[in-house]
């Protein structure tokens, strides 16, 4: 069994590209600018007609950007910890390739062994804290939504709107927008809470449970 360079390269790769479908709030690539487009004209508002963007809600509220932060904060914790072991793993790789230049030995190719194990439950980790983060994120927008229906309830009725048109409307009158309302009353019940990562690791063999004490 050889590792060469291309295996080090592949673990670095798979590494770097580990939590990209994870990532939150990330800051998109430039744009080429696009010509100014006209000023829209908009009908009456409609009676009774609301409108509302619960994405928009969500990632203009201050417990929304909270929430966005600190999984950014999350998925750099958990990106630290999968480069440094990436790094051993390629540095070990390396090091079986200079070694392999005075001739193979038994050693040598137990070495190779064990350096491919530590490489399989490497990618194991890594698809592990992908799911631990997205978890993580998953739960944390729940709390969000938990906190923040009641209140676009609350608005929708305060409005005396007949219906409300969801994040499917391209474009409507502002005046029949609710969702601003709804950013004001979730910045007024709730700005931030304490959530960490899921933890997914399986406990080591052998460990027993602690049975309960007895009253």
């Amino acid at each position: 069994m050889r590792f060469n360079k291309t295996f080090a390269v592949a673990a670095g790769a798979a590494a770097a590209l580990a939590f990209a479908s994870a990532t939150v709030a990330q800051t998109p690539p430039p744009r080429p600018a696009a010509p100014a487009a006209p000023p829209v004209r908009h009908g009456p508002a409609l009676p009774g007609v609301c409108t509302y963007n619960g994405e928009q809600a969500v990632q203009g509220s201050e417990v929304g950007k909270y929430v966005a932060a600190r999984m950014q904060q999350i998925i750099t914790e958990v990106n630290a910890e999968l480069t440094a072991e990436d790094t051993a793993i390629k540095n070990e790789a390396k090091a079986i390739d200079t070694a392999r230049a005075a001739g193979p030995t038994d050693a040598l190719e137990a070495r190779a062994a064990n350096l491919q194990v530590r490489f399989n439950a490497f990618k194991r980790k890594q698809q592990l804290r992908q799911t631990e983060v997205q978890q993580t994120e998953r739960k944390a927008l729940m709390r969000v939504l938990q906190e923040l229906d009641p209140i676009a309830v609350s608005v929708y009725q305060a409005r005396n709107c007949s219906i409300l048109l969801g994040d499917g409307v391209l474009l409507s009158n502002p005046a029949m927008d609710i969702t601003g309302q709804v950013v004001t009353g979730l910045n007024a019940k709730i700005k931030s809470f304490t959530f960490n990562r899921e933890r997914m690791d399986t406990p080591p063999a052998g460990a027993a449970a602690t049975p309960p004490r007895a009253n």
